[in-house]
């Protein structure tokens, strides 16, 4: 099986006021947050494994912030995969539904980062795939990082970690490099337009992996509750053999913001 790193989705930023909804939408193109919120991200990929199939990963993120000290804050960010792929083997050989191995993170980011918004802190890959095709049964660890400037509606900058296997049973040893640039513009009526690469290298098969994302978000109010609903499509300018040829992304995010 060839490694996949579950992209990291962008999430959310400092504790803005409830009501702004234009701020809250310039928040979520920053991975370094202080606020709390629940993404849910649907990502259904065409043209998959020989069989021409379907993988369809959601990954449910839940972003929690914690203060350290009048300084500093950990961010703690989940992804949590629930995979249904069918078809991608000739014979349906590989069909599968159920959870994928899950990628924890935590950021050290200063609360006063200007001129430019960073944390840094440890990624770990956990084995909690229920099913053989859906994950790689190994443990996981490595550096994580992310460096981005917001200015003018405009967000720009770059998300990175780096995962080495050091336990597990699994065929297949991970060292893999994630690359994820990112840019996106938000609008006074909280609509963001993002374009994005999550590229991931697996030095193990010497292969590149790169979907480009070009999504459309949109924050509303339910209620009184603040939800970004987002989508966009995916083109691979680069895969392994067999990978998938394109994609869709949508999906929401809840806000917790303080009030």
């Amino acid at each position: 099986m060839k490694f996949t790193t579950i992209a990291l989705a962008l999430c959310a930023t400092a504790p803005l006021a409830f009501g702004d909804s234009a701020d809250l939408a310039k928040s979520l193109s920053n991975p370094v947050a202080n606020l709390i919120s629940l993404p849910v991200q649907s990502n259904l990929d065409f043209g998959v494994g020989p069989g021409d199939g379907t993988k369809w990963t959601t990954n449910i993120q839940p972003v929690i912030p914690f203060g350290l000290n009048d300084d500093w804050n950990v961010i703690s960010r989940t992804i949590l995969p629930v995979i249904d792929q069918q078809g991608i083997a000739l014979g349906g050989a590989n069909n599968a539904f159920g959870l994928g191995d899950i990628t924890q993170s935590f950021f050290f980011s200063p609360k006063d980062p200007e001129p430019f918004i960073w944390g840094i802190g440890p990624a770990i890959l956990l084995p909690t795939a229920t099913d053989s095709h859906l994950g790689l049964n190994q443990w996981a660890a490595g550096p994580t990082a992310v460096v981005l400037k917001q200015q003018n509606g405009w967000t720009y900058g770059a998300l990175a970690n780096q995962l080495w296997s050091f336990a597990g049973s699994g065929d297949q040893t991970v060292n893999a490099t994630y690359l994820q640039p990112f840019l996106s513009y938000t609008t006074p009526k909280a609509t963001s337009i993002t374009v994005n690469l999550e590229s991931t290298y697996d030095w193990q098969n010497s292969q590149w992996t790169v979907p480009a994302n070009l999504m459309v978000a949109q924050v509303l109010k339910i209620g009184d509750q603040p939800v970004q609903f987002f989508g966009g499509l995916r083109y691979y300018l680069d895969k392994p053999t067999n990978g998938p040829d394109w994609g869709i992304r949508f999906g929401f995010t809840m806000l917790f913001p303080k009030g």
